[in-house]
């Protein structure tokens, strides 16, 4: 399995951004996939999942929104009202849990990420 996340950037605060996953190597119809970050001298943290529930941290809500195309194998986060402090590395993972929320130490498949920075 492979995952590979695109999209970051440098945007200003306010503005919006998508990030992509492209999962390969089997069909993910039936796991959950989710999307996690990491800040500078920060540990990961939890942002979205969606698998048969979506889940958002709460920071997050109503700013973000997870979305899937079952049939692309595309996990996508659409990422509105960036604030500086969402600055991290975004990550995509991939859960065979799909009927619960897993935790972070549920996921058995991580891409390399990519740098979302928000400036003030």
């Amino acid at each position: 399995v492979q995952l590979q996340a695109s999209g970051g950037g440098l945007v200003q605060a306010g503005d919006s951004l998508r990030l992509s996953c492209a999962a390969s190597g089997g069909t993910f119809a039936a796991y959950t996939m989710g999307w996690f970050r990491q800040a500078p001298r920060k540990e990961r943290e939890f942002v979205a999942s969606k698998g048969k529930r979506t889940s958002y941290a709460d920071s997050v809500k109503g700013r973000f929104t997870i979305s899937r195309d079952i049939d692309k194998n595309m996990v996508y986060l659409q990422m509105d009202s960036l604030k500086p402090e969402d600055t991290a590395v975004y990550y995509c993972a991939l859960s065979p849990y799909y009927g619960i929320t897993p935790s972070d130490y549920q996921y058995d498949s991580w891409g390399q990420g990519t740098l979302v920075t928000v400036s003030s």
